[in-house]
């Protein structure tokens, strides 16, 4: 549609992800109409992500330092484990402000279909952490969709005879939805979930 290095920024905008065709367009246009030393500062710190973020190699959450803030805070309790899938949902959960344990990040889930399995993920490493006795508690916080529960029931199967508790996070009704909107798999985890009022 546009020529050179406009089509180029338009065509690399729109692999990302959650950004379509029409915003990668509106982005690229922003970006030639911004200062020539903000659209430089964005361009140095894409490039200085790019050199100074790796993974935490206890947890593989993001980090600039060999092990992530997390793992470095002592006051975080060790003998809880929070397993998710990437490390946008250590933020998420960070978020909360509910949760004082560590974390270990998969780096994905399980999805046959696209060749993803234990071995494409960092499963074996959570096992060579919870062979270090420390840890008393396991909770999957794995994404509730297929991939996310294919995932959780594997890691509850291969958990199982190690004298740990492990725990799922509850699902069910968003804050302000209707029930008219959820799903049966919602509603029946929001009934199997309740608690006292």
């Amino acid at each position: 549609m546009y020529e050179g290095a406009l089509q180029n920024l338009v065509d690399e905008l729109g692999r990302l992800p959650g950004i379509g065709p029409k915003s990668a367009q509106r982005i690229a246009f922003h970006l030639l109409q911004v200062d020539d030393a903000d659209a430089r500062r964005l361009a140095a710190t894409i490039a200085r992500v790019r050199d100074t973020v790796t993974t935490c190699t206890t947890c593989f959450n993001v980090s600039e330092q060999p092990t992530c803030r997390v793992c470095r805070d002592e006051r975080r309790d060790p003998t809880v484990l929070c397993v998710v899938e990437e490390a946008r949902d250590v933020v998420a959960i960070e978020r909360t402000r509910e949760f004082a344990g560590r974390y270990h990040v998969l780096g994905g889930a399980l999805s046959p279909i696209d060749g993803v399995g234990p071995d494409q993920l960092h499963v074996g490493e959570l096992m060579a952490r919870l062979d270090g006795g420390e840890v008393t508690e396991v909770i999957l916080a794995t994404n509730p969709n297929a991939s996310g529960e294919a995932t959780a029931s594997f890691l509850t199967r291969s958990l199982e005879g190690r004298g740990l508790r492990v725990t799922r996070l509850a699902s069910g009704l968003p804050v302000g939805g209707d029930l008219d909107y959820a799903d049966e798999v919602t509603l029946s985890r929001a009934f199997a979930g309740r608690r006292e009022a």
